[in-house]
């Protein structure tokens, strides 16, 4: 059953390599990414063929790292018509950084993509969501740098990231220096009195799929907007092993071969564009959504 006809939910994807997760920040050194095998533009172009045949656009939060080595992959995802954002510059998580490191990688990302596309990047999300209470300085620094739209917040609570007591749907971040930014949460949707995860990644690998399309139903059912978001190592699982603890590697690695198959089954049950357009065509005149501070 298609939804195609249904208001469009945002399909985003955080382009990372297998080596560059954040539960893996302790075994594996930046220092020794270079050293390893890069498999971020076989997978990313995986994921554009599933798009292609599709007819589907997406956004892509790219991490800096990445555009300084695969500018070609940049410019291909470009020329499809997809959406280039900013995923920062080496996924350090933000609340490890000072304001004045994270500005700075924020800048070299920032600036590494836009040379590698030639058009201004105006959409940021965070390394695993990493704006949270102690880290919402952050959003003063996105706006001085020219970001208009975050997708950053997870409303949930989580071992690495989760901010609760915002609005769960697109709306204005009132900013401490003045400023604001619109703010686009990862989707949650309340069951038996909690937020359940209904955003993707993991979350999409580890519940059966009849689960996540449930959720997303109830999501739009509300007249909400799904933000739904994969990494193109979640379609890999050929990707080395890293040996980690057990509930890392569960986490990581569970579900990999099944996972292109669980895309192509949402994209043909909902309707998916970019964020830009999502939020376009669902809210129309944006200065109408509503603001929030914390």
């Amino acid at each position: 059953m298609s939804f195609s006809s249904d208001p469009p939910n945002a399909l985003t994807f955080d382009i990372e390599d297998y080596f560059q997760v954040s539960a893996f920040n302790g075994v594996i050194d930046r220092a020794d990414w270079e050293s390893l095998e890069r498999r971020v533009d076989y997978n990313t172009r995986r994921l554009l063929a599933v798009l292609e045949e599709t007819d589907t656009r997406a956004t892509f939060y790219i991490l800096g790292w990445v555009a300084e080595r695969e500018p070609q992959l940049l410019q291909t995802i470009a020329d499809a018509g997809h959406e280039i954002a900013c995923h920062g510059y080496s996924h350090k998580l933000i609340y490890t950084q000072s304001p004045e490191e994270f500005a700075e990688e924020t800048r070299r990302a920032k600036a590494s993509l836009e040379d590698a596309v030639g058009r201004p990047v105006t959409s940021y999300r965070a390394a695993s969501y990493s704006i949270t209470d102690a880290s919402l300085w952050a959003l003063d620094i996105l706006f001085e740098q020219g970001f208009q739209t975050d997708s950053s917040i997870f409303p949930i609570r989580h071992d690495r990231y989760g901010l609760r007591g915002g609005p769960n749907d697109p709306h204005y971040l009132q900013l401490p220096a003045g400023g604001r930014i619109l703010e686009f949460p990862l989707t949650t949707t309340p069951v038996a009195g909690v937020g359940l995860p209904a955003s993707g990644g993991g979350y999409f690998r580890l519940y059966p799929y009849w689960l996540s399309r449930l959720l997303a139903r109830r999501v739009n059912a509300a007249g909400r907007p799904l933000m739904f978001y994969l990494h193109p190592w979640e379609l890999d699982p050929d990707q080395p092993q890293i040996t980690v603890g057990a509930f890392t590697r569960f986490r990581h690695y569970n579900n990999l071969q099944r996972c292109e198959t669980r895309l192509r089954n949402l994209i043909a049950d909902f309707n998916f564009t970019t964020v830009s357009d999502c939020l376009a065509q669902r809210y129309g005149d944006l200065s109408q959504l509503p603001c929030h501070a914390y």
